[in-house]
């Protein structure tokens, strides 16, 4: 990257968000994403997935900075001395989760995940999953909300409400966990590695309706659910040094319930 690359801003709908991106393209420039070498990102944590997944075929390393409620990928809005920042940041490879899947009436349907891939009961009847991994049943029969499979950069999301284990920056490994397991009840997930296939078989779909979503994209009604980690997809998120995903990580482990 140049030493004085061209910025591509892009700000969610939040009021600061707006105000920041005037702000920094009085600044630095106005450049579209096409035409940038660098994409900064301005919000929270939703936004910066909703760019991942909009603009991927760009090859371009992020940098985000937060302005927005959660912001776990981005690093600290500060207005000055932002191509520095940008020159010094330590570079994260992100591969996505694809999630192939087929409903109740055959229709076939993709789509990836940065954070996670989860299946969900649609009604108050819990939901009855089969899963297997690598071609072979390791569960019968999961009766739970649900059950969900996250990336190492999405298991401090909805894997850690979900009491799943934090997976440090890349580790090679996926995480499979459950959503308030009813049947078997004490169990508790599993680490995989990165590359296993797993699959799900939703029992008795059409009594006990199952949807699949890989981060927002939303499937109803899903009989099978197919998820491998897909390494063709590598977009680079930019970190601060001092405040690094690595660290963020490490640092979600030892944070302590207040009473």
């Amino acid at each position: 990257m140049s030493d004085h690359p061209a910025i591509g801003f892009l700000a969610s709908q939040h009021p600061g968000s707006l105000e920041a991106l005037a702000e920094l393209e009085r600044r630095y420039g106005r450049v579209a994403p096409q035409s940038a070498d660098v994409l900064v990102v301005l919000g929270g944590d939703g936004f910066m997935l909703h760019t991942l997944h909009e603009h991927v075929g760009l090859d371009l390393p992020v940098f985000g900075m937060r302005l927005g409620d959660v912001g776990f990928l981005m690093n600290r809005y500060a207005p000055d001395d932002l191509l520095e920042r940008i020159q010094a940041a330590r570079p994260v490879t992100l591969n996505p989760l694809s999630m192939r899947c087929e409903d109740v009436d055959g229709n076939a349907h993709e789509a990836v995940a940065f954070n996670e891939v989860s299946l969900l009961r649609q009604i108050n009847q819990a939901a009855q999953i089969r899963i297997l991994v690598n071609g072979l049943a390791r569960l019968d029969r999961l009766v739970a909300d649900g059950v969900l499979v996250a990336t190492a950069a999405g298991s401090t999301a909805y894997n850690l409400s979900a009491h799943g284990p934090i997976l440090p920056l890349g580790t090679e490994a996926v995480v499979l966990t459950p959503i308030s397991p009813f049947r078997p009840r004490r169990w508790q997930g599993a680490i995989l590695p990165a590359d296993a296939e797993i699959a799900f078989e939703v029992l008795h779909p059409e009594r006990r309706p199952v949807s699949a979503t890989a981060d927002y994209d939303e499937v109803r009604n899903v009989a099978r659910v197919e998820v491998k980690l897909n390494r063709s997809i590598a977009p680079r998120l930019l970190f601060d040094p001092e405040h690094s995903l690595e660290e963020r990580i490490i640092n979600e482990q030892f944070l302590i319930p207040e009473p």
